[in-house]
């Protein structure tokens, strides 16, 4: 049953409000006119993107720079997931960086001295990027092998779920060096609370995988030999359910997670009656009662 992304995306549509990260708009936002931005070698602009069957793996290939996150490779992870998310036969995504860290966050370099902005440009970028993950069809997987710092920590809060392995840890260092994680902030505080989060921001020590696995900001905790191939299967799974249905999913957990009770009710009612007149649906109830697997 394929064009299943475009269709789940067109049932949303038709029950509630289009759904992107915390209510913000995504877009690939430009440099406004007559701003100067960083210099950047484009020799260490490298995100690669592959496939393995139906999962897409995005990979940050600046490992001599411990993946930093420069305002190109920013937007060049913000295309790679627009694209994947267009693709119908995507069924999840696994992003993970090469080398020593997931990502430490920001290039710092690119923070130094400049104008006001530049700055909005940088964050504005950063911004689109982490709203990108919501906003597509697919779960986003991140496969964090070692340093996940500042707007790295951010990313992996971003993302829809996270597989550490036990050499990981997880920061957000910014008051350490005269520059609040006020972005990684948003969505920190939604995956661990309040408290967990200000102890964070509020420190900018670090914690390990297991802790960040009890915090929930991780779901899983392996050992690092085997953090791809355990990686891959989360995504293997959740491959194999109706990508119609895992769209809709996603799209509705974001749209009611911040709404109250009721509100949240009223709208996921909407979804399921939605829902349950797809094809997937139907095929997927007559599967279970019949005892054989789904032809999605």
């Amino acid at each position: 049953m394929g064009e299943s992304n475009a269709r789940g995306r067109a049932v949303l549509g038709a029950v509630g409000p289009a759904i992107t990260a915390c209510g913000l708009a995504v877009a690939i936002l430009g440099a406004a006119e007559g701003v100067e931005l960083p210099t950047v070698n484009l020799a260490f602009i490298e995100i690669t993107a592959g496939r393995d069957g139906e999962i897409a793996v995005i990979t940050m290939n600046r490992p001599e720079k411990r993946n930093a996150l420069s305002l190109s490779m920013m937007r060049a992870l913000d295309d790679a997931l627009a694209a994947a998310g267009q693709d119908a036969t995507v069924r999840a995504i696994v992003l993970r960086g090469e080398g020593p860290a997931f990502t430490a966050g920001h290039d710092l370099r690119e923070l130094l001295d400049r104008d006001v902005e530049t700055y909005r440009v940088i964050f504005d970028a950063c911004i689109a990027l982490m709203a990108r993950i919501a906003a597509i069809p697919q779960p986003v997987i991140a496969e964090v092998d070692k340093v996940a710092t500042a707007a790295g920590c951010q990313l992996v809060a971003a993302c829809d779920l996270a597989v550490a392995s036990t050499e990981a840890t997880f920061a957000t260092p910014g008051v350490r060096i005269g520059l609040f994680c006020s972005t990684p902030m948003v969505p920190l505080s939604r995956a661990i609370g309040r408290k967990r989060a200000l102890e964070m921001l509020l420190t900018g020590k670090p914690i390990d995988a297991q802790t960040a696995l009890d915090w929930g900001l991780i779901n899983r905790v392996v050992a690092p030999e085997s953090l791809h191939a355990e990686t891959l299967a989360l995504a293997r799974e959740i491959a194999s359910a109706s990508a119609t249905v895992v769209g809709i999913g996603k799209a509705a957990f974001y749209a009611q997670i911040d709404l109250d009770q009721a509100s949240a009710y009223d709208y996921t009612k909407r979804v399921m009656t939605a829902n349950a007149l797809e094809a997937d649906a139907r095929e997927g109830i007559s599967a279970f009662l019949e005892k054989r697997a789904p032809k999605w």
